[in-house]
């Protein structure tokens, strides 16, 4: 393993601390070595262009206030609000969702997502599985997620740019993160069977002033002089030592700065900055995610620059009413940032064209229930849920599923979630009936489970 040090004493020549290095080894850049990614990069792939953004709506969003309103329902089950027609004729969304219902010819709803457990565990959400306890029966190594498979198959992006991003911020409530507990030995991410070599690289800090990767302040990262500087004297010691050329090239990846100017939000168009719109912090307690719209800017920015997968943590929605209010009040305060915001980066791919090879998907780990509880609020509801799908070559306009006249159960074409997953897969262009991968017995493992197709409906 290669290390970038500087000088002896004790700290990098930037001042970051030897504890605070980037190994290029492994890599601190999403587990693959510099020279591997290169190797693969050298390959080729058809599908290299395409991307994966998986927005994680941490606690379980409500179905009933957003994507999926029952208007002629009881008020226990309706709620406060009334619905407002969309692009799509005899559709109709949540009234506080007018710019998504105005684009809602742009994406998919799946009203009736079925396959998630009860669990306030975002692995449900990244792998398709539930996972990490003994009934889970799990192979050798564990499931990975989505973007460790994705890593271990196609290898980097464009221009050997690192696979796999997760650019959600640190959440308080451990089970939220991309990181997590999957085995006895404490291993902080959910690589599975795929192994280290395959953890997202990992951001933390709630806007650029304390952007942290993996321990490198952003502006070090970027800062390529000291950068530089910090290779001169390994680069020499390479040269003598008869590095292959792929190994040489990695030093001129790590020097050229670009996923540190992709993180740069200062770089970004102030106009762009300003239509995102700005964070809005949710209560502590959630241990959930501020409403942050510069980290769906940073995901575009991300696949524009080539990372294959990005994973974004958006909001904190376990509205039982035990916190900050009712869900009318939790509804009215966070409900139109996600709108806002989720509608600027839909049009923001568009317009860029990145939306039609960047699949988009926004879930949670469950629904809400059909019935407002005592205190207001609604509980966890793994019967359904509804789920937002955009780009990557999916159709669009398209209302998959009905549920009951509570929003409790499908009562036409329940979806399950390793059909998304297998649509996510064939939007990269990998095959699920082919494509497995061996756990650590060496048993080979389909990517799904139960001959899960794509969803016919958007292919």
């Amino acid at each position: 393993m290669l290390s970038i040090h500087g000088k002896s004493n004790g700290s990098f020549c930037d001042g970051v601390s030897r504890r605070s290095f980037l190994s290029v080894g492994s890599l601190a850049l999403g587990g693959l070595s510099l020279p591997e990614i290169l190797r693969a990069e050298s390959t080729g792939s058809s599908a290299r262009d395409h991307s994966v953004v998986m927005i994680y709506l941490p606690g379980g969003p409500t179905q009933h206030e957003t994507f999926d309103p029952k208007p002629n329902a009881p008020v226990e089950i309706r709620g406060a609000f009334s619905p407002i027609s969309t692009s799509l004729p005899g559709v109709q969304f949540c009234e506080l969702l007018p710019k998504l219902s105005r684009m809602a010819d742009r994406f998919s709803i799946v009203r009736t997502l079925v396959g998630m457990k009860n669990r306030h565990e975002s692995f449900q959400c990244y792998s398709g599985r539930a996972a990490g306890r003994s009934e889970d029966m799990e192979p050798s190594g564990g499931w990975p997620t989505l973007g460790s498979s994705v890593s271990h198959i196609l290898g980097p992006g464009s221009s050997g740019m690192i696979p796999y991003v997760d650019a959600a911020p640190k959440m308080s409530y451990r089970p939220y993160n991309n990181q997590g507990f999957h085995d006895p030995s404490g291993k902080s991410s959910w690589p599975g069977f795929t192994g280290q070599a395959h953890v997202p690289f990992t951001l933390a800090g709630d806007v650029k002033s304390d952007l942290v990767l993996n321990g490198i302040n952003l502006d070090r990262l970027g800062n390529r002089k000291a950068l530089l500087s910090s290779l001169a004297g390994l680069e020499q010691r390479a040269a003598e030592s008869g590095l292959d050329s792929f190994q040489k090239q990695a030093f001129g990846l790590l020097g050229s700065s670009r996923l540190a100017e992709a993180l740069d939000l200062e770089s970004e168009d102030p106009k762009v900055r300003e239509r995102y719109g700005k964070a809005q912090k949710t209560d502590p307690s959630f241990g959930g995610a501020p409403q942050s719209p510069e980290h769906l800017l940073l995901a575009r920015r991300l696949v524009e620059a080539g990372v294959r997968c990005v994973t974004v943590a958006f909001g904190a929605w376990d509205w039982h009413s035990n916190r900050e209010g009712p869900i009318a009040q939790l509804s009215r305060k966070y409900l139109p940032v996600f709108d806002h915001a989720l509608a600027t980066f839909l049009q923001d791919l568009d317009e860029r064209g990145l939306l039609e090879t960047t699949s988009v998907v926004v879930w949670g780990e469950f629904g809400r229930t059909p019935r407002i509880n005592a205190k207001g609020g609604r509980d966890h509801w793994p019967s359904t849920q509804s789920v937002l799908l955009a780009g990557g070559g999916l159709r669009s306009g398209q209302i998959l599923g009905e549920t009951d006249r509570t929003g409790g159960v499908p009562v036409s074409r329940p979806i399950h979630v390793q059909e998304v997953f297998a649509t996510l897969y064939r939007t990269l262009g990998i095959d699920v009936n082919a494509i497995k991968i061996p756990d650590f017995n060496g048993r080979p493992r389909y990517l799904v489970d139960e001959n899960r197709q794509p969803i016919s409906e958007l292919i």
